[in-house]
């Protein structure tokens, strides 16, 4: 279960990173956007491991 919650973390993050990322340009929101990955995979895995047994 905890490998889904990071997933959906991670498509999150990125997502919202590509958002910001794309009034300026495509590179800037792919890059941005590889950030967002990681922060969504970071605060992921914390949440899930503080709500699964």
């Amino acid at each position: 279960m905890e490998k889904v919650i990071v997933t959906i973390g991670a498509t999150i993050g990125g997502s919202v990173g590509w958002w910001m990322g794309s009034g300026v340009g495509f590179m800037t929101a792919f890059f941005i956007s590889i950030v967002g990955t990681g922060v969504g995979m970071y605060y992921s895995r914390r949440l899930a491991k503080n709500i699964l047994p």
